[in-house]
Order: C-alpha cells, then structure tokens, then sequence
C-alpha cells in the first residue's frame, strides 16, 4: 500500500515544517551560503539580536551585516508561516482522500503564499455554491459530457438531466448548473490563476472615478476624479492617495484594460481563458452549439468569477507593495532623524515658540538636567518685546549657555527675530541659534513617561525641555517619542500598523545599539532599546543606578535584579562605562573579548589606558597574531579599532543651517532666491526642505541632481542642510516649487501627480505639490462605465 492511500485511508498526516528546507530556501533567496543561514536562525532561535548578531558573531555569520540579517529574520518569518501553511493544506486534502503524487508534488514546489492558495483552491471547504448545488443536483456528469464530445448539442444532452425533485426543471436550469459547475472549476485551475493574474498585472490599468455626488466633498481627491494608469507604474504614494479616497467613500476604483481593448468583444480576457483552457469555445455568430454555449461558459468564468476576484486580489496586492514602501521610506527617514549629529554636552535653552500664550523655555545643563523653566510673553497679546528679552538673557547668563533650540513650529522665525534681537543687546554671549524639528513634542509632554520624568512641571514647558535635549542628544530624547508622531512618513495612519512598528522598532534598535548608550546617564525607555533589554530591565537599572549611585564597571549589571548571563551577553557590549575602572567598558569591545585585549596589551607590553584613543598604539602589531578558535580575524580587527578609536560614534559632526534674515513668510519668496534650508522628509517623488517660512517646499525628484536620480534618499537625507533655489511660489494653494540645480531658471517641470505630504497632526503643514491633470478623460470614462457593467 503505498504511503498517499495509507493518508488518504486514515486521514490522518504528520507533515510538520521541514527546517532543513527553510534554511536552503532561504540561503537560496537571499544568496548566501547554507551555513551562514543555519548559524543566523540558530543564534535568532537562541534569543540573540540582530545587533548583537552584526557586531558580535561575525565568525558565526560569515560576516552578514545588519540589513541582511534583518531581511533574513523577516523572510524566515514568512517562509516559517509558507511552510506552516503547506503542511496545513497537505493534510487538509489527505483527509479529504484526495491527495495524489502528482499535487503534492505541485503543492510541494509552491514558492509562495499566494500559488499555495491556488492550488487549495479547489478542495478548500467553502459555503455551499451555486457550483455545489448543482453537483447537488446530479449535473457534474453534463458538464462533463458537454466537454468531453465534441460533437454535441448542450440542449439535446440537458434535457436528459431535468429532474424537478432536485430543482432542474427545464432544459435552460441544467444548462446553468453545468455552467456554473465548470466555471467554478476553470476559476479555481491553479495555472490559469498564475496566468491570468500575471498577464492583468502586466497589463491591466487601474480607473478612477469621482463617486457620483462627492465631488464637492471630496475636493482633496480632485485629481483621481477621472484617472487611470497602469498598474505595474503606479507609485506607491499614489496608490495611497487613491485607496485613501476610496476609503473616505470618494472614488470608486476599477480594474480594467485599456479602452481600446475594453471596447472589444468579445472581451479579451475572454479570449485569453477559451485559448488556456483549449474546451473548444467559439464565438463566431454561426458558431455550434457547443462552442457558442463554451464561449459562454467562458464568458462567465471571467466576469462573475475572476474579475472581482482579480480585481481585490490585484489592487490588494497595489496595497500591499505600496505599504511596504511606505514604510521602507518612514524607516529610512527615521534612521536619519535619529543619527542626525547631536550637539553634545553642553547647556542648551530650549525654546517652544507660541504666540497667544507665549513661548515656553526651558534651559538643561550638559548632562540633561533641567536648571530652570520660564515662560515669556514677547507676541500679542501682551507684547512684553523688552522684558522677554531680559528674561532671555538672564536664563543664558545665569546657566552658562552655549546653544538655543528653537522649535520650528508656529511663530519660530518671531522667535528666532527675538533671540537675534537678544543677541544683538548683548554682544557679550557668544552662542548659537538652531531651528530644531519640534514634531512630537506635544505628544511626549503629554505622555505617561514625560509625567513620570516631570511630575511636577507643566505640561507646556515639557516641550521646551524635549527641543532642548533632542538638539543635545536626538537619539536619546527621540526614542521617549512614539515613532509616528515624528512626523517623517507619508500615509503612515493607512498603511499595516503591526509591520509598520516592527519596522520602525527595528530602525530605534539598530540606530540606539549602533551609537551605545552611557549605563549611568541614559533613560529608561533608551536604556529598554538596547539589546537583550526590556522594559523591565530597563527600568530596573535605573532604579539600582538611583539607589546605589552609578556603575563603576559592567560586571556590576549583575546585580542588577532579574539581570542574567544572557541579558548581559547580548547588552553588555553596548552599555558604556566613561571613566569606569575598566577602560575597556568604555568601548564596544563586548567583556568576553577582554581576554584578548589582554593578550594584545602583554605582546606590546603597555597599559590599556595608555594605548586606548592613541594614533599608531598598535602599529606594527598584526590582528592574525590573536585569532583562536573562539574568536576569529572579523572580531580581532574590530577589537583593534576600537582600541584605536574606542566608543566612536558613527554620527555626522554638528552642523547648523542658518536662515535667511528677513525671510519669514511666504511673501517674503520670489522666483531666483537661494536659500539655505533643512530636509524634513524625504518621498519617493522628491524632498519636503523648510526655508523658515513656516511651509515646507518641495524639491521634485527631478530637481535633486544635474543628473538622472532613481532614488531621492541617494541625495538627500533628514535633517540635511541643502542650498536651494526657488522657483515657483503659489501663495494662495500655500506651495514652494524649489530646485537643488541652482542654475536651474523658470518654473518647475511636472512629472506626473504627486500627493501632498500628510502633516500627520504637525503644527506647520508643507507645500503641497501640483497633480498632472489626467488624460484622456472621455475614452477612460467610456472604459469606466463599461468596467461597471
């Protein structure tokens, strides 16, 4: 008995995922060797991070750097469930007893969800069917028949199968049940579905049009109003734009060909399925009976089977590629914000502009700690220009100042006009202005944790308190703030929440490990961002860290509570220890290493102190000298520039833009002017730059670079400062047109529509670029109405 009858038989299977093939289907997609594969998913297994992984077990991965290693557990995560999923639908059909070689050989070869799904199709339970009904009914056999003998008469054969105690009573009710049996059938062929669904995809445009009486509703949506393009170009944040006006009940959208193939009958797609499945279909006017009732079984299969099911799936599939760009861009974009130089320790007064009531500041010392908080009245309605003044540079003389964070929101050039006022009052205080991006503020000074940082302080003058520190330290301030009120994504609210934060949880981890963290200065919620931290850990570090007084070297993490062997292996090498008893916990050499350094020092006969930071300590000296069987040359030359350099930071050094004086508002623009501006976002169809005037502008892609730019993050990033010239400015939409060709002259060049920037709740609201009007309108409109027909 052969082992597919004994599970067909006993219904029963044991098909659990087989990790051997995990692991070769993924070396295979990702093109690295099968052992790199196996060291990485045991070490992921074994609760070890991918920072971890990247710095510390470079032996083990063959050198696999961070983004591979994340896009291997994010595709072991999918291939995991794909394997889950085929195992399923294996025993699924078995106990059916329908499970033969030949499909499970097919289901066995199935590369991804969506084929698996195809195949299971046809044996998937389902609720009961037209198709099911007439099974039912005892017409299978007529569909049959009408297919297999190509000389009949489907009337002569149907009037066989009336049966009026089964509901068949007349030759067109048999007719229709055989009809509705094989297009069920053809509806679920697993390579029809293949075929069709890529041919769609390659062909296929998707329409747009105004839902009849929203046009005045849904104004915002006006250049989706009578759209079409096809699907294999449509950009992903113009997929959004339309789904968003799908969803607020705007535009209705529509899967289609292009007119000219729209308007043909009979309908191409039509055709395409008679020519795969080859059942003798004709649509010629003196067509027999049979092809002429096959073309129509054809017919149906198209337009009551797969068209609305092509057309979810195919738009789902927009949807889902356009998500997952989305949020390939926020990360990226986040990763700049939080890389973005830090000004380092030194006093800073933070200023959190406002008008009506007032600015609110707040001056921290070198380490954070908040000195002293004001709130000065300089703008209507009390106009208290000279005492707010005072009040400035009393803050500035009394707390040392060397720098003033000015959040960019509204009233921030008023702002920045008062501290210059200041300084010109005062020529003795040499210190520096910098515009600071304040988005998030207000939802950090309203939070839970800033209420345990400040239980005491207002909660207008905790933003003061976070533009100071993030100027200080952006990554350690920026991580109190949940990711999406940074303000540096597009759609961010339309797009898979659940991958969106693993997304962006993963950019804080890389960026927070990357950098290090001071054990004895950093917060919790930072401190929870290190590797093989929680929350809990984190929180009770700082709770020992206030009862005892501060690390003195990294074994004492020990004593930490509920700090074990493997909470300190995978943290310990990014926990730094400046000044400790231990030079080395200073550095990223993970204690481990220490035996090896130790080794290293007693070849050259030197103090670890004396040769830590030191140009041409180790020349001379050869990494291969130290390798053993634990540690291999990719650890040993690391060790050796960390001695050479010891707690780098691969941050940018502290720059500052400066804007133009006297160029406050949008009148203040005109075409030709060159400016200075900060980059606040950056869009796959250009760069969002803020000159000071309280509106953002956009750089188009195409505008970027002399030469041809694929991808705008290759350059420009968050929080750059980049020269720009203006070249349109429409004051009445609130729209800068700008260019980083600054020979460039004349108005911009439009490519296409692009959406505005979501201002995600920010007090300033960027420039909104021009939409293309659509083409064509009259033929699309004709394909539309036909597509609803």
């Amino acid at each position: 008995m052969t082992e597919n009858s004994v599970l067909a038989k006993s219904g029963k299977a044991d098909r659990a995922p087989d990790p051997a093939r995990i692991l070769a289907l993924l070396a295979k997609e990702l093109n690295v060797r099968l052992a790199q594969v196996e060291a990485t998913v045991d070490l992921l297994d074994g609760g070890a991070t991918v920072p971890f992984i990247a710095r510390y077990r470079k032996e083990a991965t063959g050198g696999l750097d961070d983004t591979v290693l994340r896009n291997l557990e994010l595709r072991l995560l999918y291939i995991r469930d794909l394997e889950s999923r085929r195992a399923a639908i294996l025993d699924s059909i078995a106990q059916q007893g329908k499970l033969d070689a030949a499909l499970e050989q097919e289901i066995n070869a199935a590369d991804t969800k969506q084929r698996l799904e195809d195949l299971y199709a046809p044996y998937k339970p389902k609720r009961r069917t037209r198709a099911q009904i007439a099974r039912e009914a005892g017409l299978e056999p007529l569909a049959d028949a009408i297919v297999a003998e190509a000389q009949c008469d489907p009337a002569q054969l149907a009037a066989g199968y009336i049966n009026a105690e089964a509901g068949v009573n007349d030759i067109k009710g048999a007719l229709d049940g055989a009809r509705d049996i094989l297009s069920e059938r053809y509806a679920e062929n697993a390579d029809l579905l293949a075929t069709m669904r890529e041919h769609l995809w390659n062909t296929g445009l998707l329409y747009s049009r105004v839902v009849e009486g929203k046009e005045t509703e849904g104004a915002n949506f006006r250049d989706w109003f009578d759209f079409s393009e096809p699907l294999r170009t449509l950009p992903s944040h113009r997929v959004l734009a339309l789904l968003r006006g799908r969803q607020q009940g705007a535009l209705d959208i529509r899967l289609g060909l292009s007119p000219e193939l729209e308007a043909q009958t009979p309908h191409p797609c039509v055709l395409r399925i008679a020519d795969l499945l080859r059942v003798g279909a004709d649509f010629g006017a003196d067509a027999p009976p049979r092809g002429r009732w096959l073309a129509e079984v054809c017919r149906w299969t198209w337009r009551v089977k797969l068209l609305t099911s092509f057309e979810s799936e195919l738009i789902g599939r927009l949807r889902e590629s356009a998500e997952q760009e989305a949020i390939r861009v926020f990360a990226a974009n986040l990763k700049d914000l939080l890389l973005a130089a830090p000004a380092g320790p030194k006093a800073v007064l933070g200023l959190d502009p406002g008008i009506r009531t007032g600015v609110k500041a707040a001056a921290i010392d070198a380490t954070g700690k908040v000195l002293d908080t004001a709130t000065i009245y300089p703008f209507e309605p009390r106009r208290d220009r000279e005492g707010s003044i005072r009040s400035l540079a009393a803050l500035v003389a009394r707390h040392n100042i060397a720098l003033i964070a000015i959040g960019n929101g509204t009233a921030s050039r008023e702002t920045e006009k008062l501290v210059i006022d200041m300084l010109e009052k005062h020529p003795e205080m040499t210190l520096t202005r910098v515009m600071v991006s304040e988005a998030g503020a207000s939802v950090y000074s309203a939070s839970e944790l800033a209420a345990l940082e400040f239980p005491d302080m207002d909660v207008s003058l905790r933003g003061a308190v976070s533009i100071a520190r993030r100027l200080q330290d952006p990554l350690a301030e920026l991580v109190k703030i949940e990711p999406k009120a940074i303000g540096v994504g597009q759609y961010q609210h339309d797009v898979n929440q659940r991958e969106l934060a693993r997304s962006l949880d993963a950019v804080i981890e890389d960026c927070v490990n990357a950098v290090g963290v001071d054990v004895n200065t950093a917060s919790a919620p930072l401190l929870t961002r290190v590797s093989g931290l929680n929350a809990t850990l984190a929180r009770n570090i700082v709770a020992w860290r206030d009862e005892n007084g501060a690390f003195t070297n990294r074994k004492g993490l020990m004593k930490v509570p509920r700090f074990g062997d493997k909470s300190f292996e995978q943290a310990a090498g990014f926990l730094r220890i400046p000044d400790g008893d231990n030079p080395l916990d200073a550095s990223a050499v993970h204690p481990e290493a220490y035996p090896v350094v130790e080794r290293i020092l007693a070849k050259i006969q030197a103090d670890a102190r004396a040769i830590m930071g030191a140009p041409g300590a180790l020349k001379g000296v050869s990494p291969s000298e130290f390798t053993d069987e634990r540690f291999g040359l990719p650890t040993i030359k690391d060790i050796f520039l960390e001695l050479e350099k010891p707690g780098r930071d691969p941050r940018p050094e502290f720059k500052t833009a400066q804007f133009k004086e006297g160029v406050n508002t949008l009148a203040d623009l005109h075409p030709g002017m060159i400016l200075e501006g900060v980059v606040t976002n950056v869009a796959n169809f250009g760069a969002f730059v803020d000159v000071g005037v309280h509106q953002d502008g956009l750089v188009h892609i195409s505008a970027l670079s002399q030469s041809y730019v694929k991808d705008p993050r290759d350059v420009v990033r968050v929080g750059q400062t980049v020269k720009v010239k203006v070249q349109e400015v429409d004051a009445a939409r609130k729209r800068i047109a700008l260019t980083m060709r600054l020979d460039d002259e004349g108005a911009p060049t439009r490519r296409g529509s692009e959406e505005r920037r979501p201002s995600n709740g920010d007090k300033r609201k960027p420039a909104q670029p021009r939409s293309a009007p659509p083409a064509g309108e009259s033929a699309m409109a004709a394909a539309f109405a036909k597509l609803k027909q």
